[in-house]
């Protein structure tokens, strides 16, 4: 059983780390506001994005071709190639929110059954494939911190280099977000689109309908190539700030855990602190009492011999 000593350095070291995931907890509940704010900022957007698309392909002229409104179901399974990114956080302490992301990424890679390439957002994520000799066709070197449009379209620019050269038929986006106080991984298809696919093979002009006239200039082809790959931005910003949102709901429950056994463990460490420090007294207090007593019996024998 450990000394009082070493229970008394024991309550310090605890203490020492509560103060430190307190404060970890607090800096998580800023940056969460913050990140709600931001998610909350682009959501008018990007669906008047989606929108603007959904009426660009209602109009589009008849015999109009280009990659995007082109569908992959014709393309066999085995012969897909599709990529896959993963939006990690760059260090631990949060939870299950980096291990539920990495999980379902390593499902929806052993369900594959052609080619894939994966792109990485965040250190864990691009430490753990690593680790696993699972090859990364892209990591994205900035922080997952501080989701930015700028770092958006960057990604969003990459991937759209792979999608026009058809090196990728298919682009999943593999992120969290947040419902209620629950943080939970989705996988979500990024390319192509389907709505406007099925938009664009369903429309058909209807009897008595009117129609407004518009106008696409220099062409529908250039439109297109300008809104898709600014709701490709928009959809890959959104889902940067929902994991940023996530994982700062995580980090904040796996703190406000922490702060709570912390204090269980102060509780019980300062139970076992008293009863070791009241054995001690007691052990002092029978020492004294048998001293006392052991050189009274001296005194009364050394009385009867005298006599």
């Amino acid at each position: 059983m450990a000394n009082i000593k070493e229970i008394r350095e024991r309550i310090s070291s605890v203490n020492d780390t509560r103060k430190i995931t307190n404060a970890m907890y607090l800096i998580s509940s800023t940056k969460l506001r913050k990140a709600k704010k931001i998610l909350s900022e682009t959501e008018p957007f990007f669906f008047s994005t989606k929108a603007m698309i959904e009426r660009v392909v209602k109009n589009l002229p008849e015999g109009t071709e280009h990659i995007f409104l082109e569908s992959k179901n014709d393309i066999p399974e085995t012969k897909k190639k599709r990529g896959y990114i993963v939006l990690t956080d760059d260090k631990g302490l949060a939870g299950a929110y980096n291990h539920n992301a990495i999980k379902l990424a390593e499902e929806a890679l052993a369900k594959e059954k052609g080619e894939y390439k994966l792109f990485v957002i965040g250190e864990v994520g691009r430490y753990h494939f690593n680790s696993e000799n699972v090859d990364i066709e892209e990591y994205f070197s900035f922080t997952s911190q501080n989701p930015t449009l700028h770092r958006a379209r960057k990604i969003s620019a990459e991937i759209m280099d792979y999608f026009y050269d058809r090196k990728i038929d298919e682009f999943y986006i593999i992120y969290t977000i947040v419902r209620g106080n629950i943080c939970e991984a989705k996988m979500e298809k990024l390319l192509p689109l389907d709505f406007l696919t099925t938009l664009y093979q369903k429309r058909a002009p209807i009897h008595g309908n009117m129609y407004e006239e518009f106008l696409m200039d220099p062409s529908p082809e250039a439109v297109l190539d300008n809104i898709v790959p600014n709701y490709v931005t928009g959809f890959i910003y959104g889902a940067m700030v929902e994991s940023f949102c996530s994982v700062q709901q995580s980090r904040m429950m796996a703190m406000d855990n922490a702060n709570k056994n912390a204090e269980q463990m102060i509780v019980d460490l300062k139970k076992s602190y008293n009863r070791q420090r009241q054995a001690m007294i007691t052990q002092e207090i029978t020492e004294v009492v048998s001293g006392a007593k052991a050189l009274k019996r001296s005194k009364e024998v050394k009385k009867h011999g005298k006599r």
